[in-house]
């Protein structure tokens, strides 16, 4: 087996690149299966992010973009008048204040959601056979070990 030059087999350096390619690749295709409603990526990256983790402050939003705070206002403030999320005082300070997803705000990230898995599960049908989708499922398996290393 051919090694590079860092003593790193050339199956490891290639599959690196193969799955950095087709996750961009699958990103992008996600991305275009719904229509944004012209939220920014940001805006979409936190709504996202609060229906994935939960309410969180501002300043935790911003760090968590990485974004200025008040680059991170301006974003909450848009998703704000559009009624997709609310705000109310933190419980342990109430100086600072919790964002969350209104229910407009959940109903929004769960249809993109689903479009996304729709377009996905149509091409797996219609592009794969039986066979094909269970080395899929398998392959996947082992790429999730990845998201805990």
């Amino acid at each position: 087996m051919a090694e590079t030059p860092h003593s790193m087999p050339a199956s490891a350096v290639r599959a690196a690149h193969e799955i950095r390619v087709v996750v961009g690749r699958l990103r992008r295709r996600f991305k275009e299966t719904y229509d944004n409603e012209e939220l920014t990526p940001t805006q979409t990256a936190v709504l996202s992010r609060l229906s994935k983790d939960g309410p969180a402050s501002t300043s935790d939003l911003a760090a968590a973009e990485r974004v200025r705070p008040q680059s991170m206002a301006a974003t909450l403030g848009v998703l704000d008048e559009r009624g997709l999320i609310r705000r109310r005082p933190d419980p342990g300070d109430g100086r600072r204040q919790l964002i969350s997803l209104s229910e407009s705000g959940t109903a929004y990230v769960d249809d993109k959601r689903r479009a996304g898995e729709e377009w996905l599960a149509r091409s797996l049908e219609s592009g794969y056979t039986e066979a094909e989708r269970q080395t899929i499922i398998e392959a996947l398996a082992l790429l999730d070990r990845l998201s805990g290393a």
